[in-house]
């Protein structure tokens, strides 16, 4: 017979549609593990090969001095960090990268400029690159800061699959990491990607400093939007010195697969992407967060400015679990 616990986190995976509370989502993420796995991995196979992983990669087409003053970022200007700004990328080079990615495998590319919001000068290069690697045959992703209404719709036009805005932490923590944008502002942006007609990249940020709560209502936030994200990337923090995060205590390993079984109980038809933070777990955490659900990841040694495994060792660990490229 189900427990209390168990019931409630059946009805609410059978509910779907339903709008989340936080006392629904927090009932799931606290059942036993073993439980929650188990749900996890039942509710993936029911729309996902549970053996496949998709593959992205993504490039820093323009480093730093970004005007915005969020916590964890090395690109920040308001950060001491010891990284120089850069401008955009030529369009060669990046067209060069992008094909250098299709063949390590990649099928998305995903292309980050430090801004605040494009500028309308910067409109008419990104236009343009999101045309020359769509060319190659793969999906296209980019996070620029903010869009407005006709920004989003003239990169939905050029072709731009997905448009990556995360809103990183709760409402209730948000202002304890960015002060120069609100939570109001992101899901503006998030609304304007959607009305375009391009799909949602949109996840978080754990080990900010945020408490247990703070990370289910993150993703009661991302689960209640009118169409959940297509791609729901869940990032470990990495702490950069010279940021104001750079001290936060990490989250455990158990925690941090807890939150991406949750992500796949409550977003079921979603891509879960493990993203920054790979190059600190082990083998055996990146296992678990398969099996909970996660069923993306980022290839490539770099990570915008930070470290990301090695190509070799990605493939070392999907032969070791079986593993296949999307």
């Amino acid at each position: 017979m189900l427990d209390v616990r168990d019931e409630a986190a059946a009805k609410a995976s059978a509910a779907g549609a339903e709008r989340w509370t936080s006392e629904t989502a927090g009932t799931i993420y606290r059942l036993p593990f073993n439980d929650l796995l188990f749900r996890a991995q039942s509710v993936h196979r029911q729309h996902f090969d549970p053996n496949r992983v998709q593959l992205s990669r993504l490039l820093n087409i323009k480093t730093g001095g970004c005007p915005e003053d969020c916590g964890y970022c090395s690109q920040s200007s308001h950060h001491a960090t010891g990284l120089a700004a850069s401008k955009l990328m030529d369009v060669a080079a990046i067209v060069a990268e992008a094909r250098k990615a299709k063949v390590g495998g990649a099928t998305r590319y995903c292309m980050g400029a430090a801004w605040r919001n494009p500028k309308p000068r910067d409109m008419d290069a990104v236009v343009e690159i999101v045309g020359a690697v769509k060319a190659l045959g793969l999906e296209t992703c980019m996070t620029l800061g903010m869009l407005d209404r006709e920004q989003a719709v003239r990169l939905s036009d050029a072709g731009l699959d997905y448009y990556n805005h995360n809103i990183d932490t709760s409402e209730r923590y948000y202002p304890k990491v960015i002060s120069t944008r609100s939570l109001a502002d992101r899901m503006e942006t998030l609304e304007n990607v959607r009305q375009s007609g391009m799909k949602v990249c949109c996840g978080g940020i754990l080990g900010m400093g945020e408490g247990e709560d703070d990370r289910i209502d993150m993703l009661v936030a991302l689960a209640n939007l009118p169409e959940p994200p297509e791609s729901v990337p869940i990032n470990m923090l990495i702490p950069i010195p010279g940021t104001p995060l750079a001290t936060s205590d990490p989250i455990g390993p158990i925690e941090f697969v807890r939150i991406v079984a949750l992500a796949r109980i409550m977003m079921p038809a979603s891509f879960v992407r493990l993203s920054a933070g790979r190059s600190a777990m082990t083998d055996e955490m990146q296992a678990l967060c398969f099996f909970a659900g996660a069923n993306s990841i980022f290839v490539g040694d770099t990570l915008l400015t930070a470290g990301n495994p090695e190509d070799a060792a990605d493939r070392k660990l999907f032969g070791r679990l079986g593993l296949q490229a999307l």
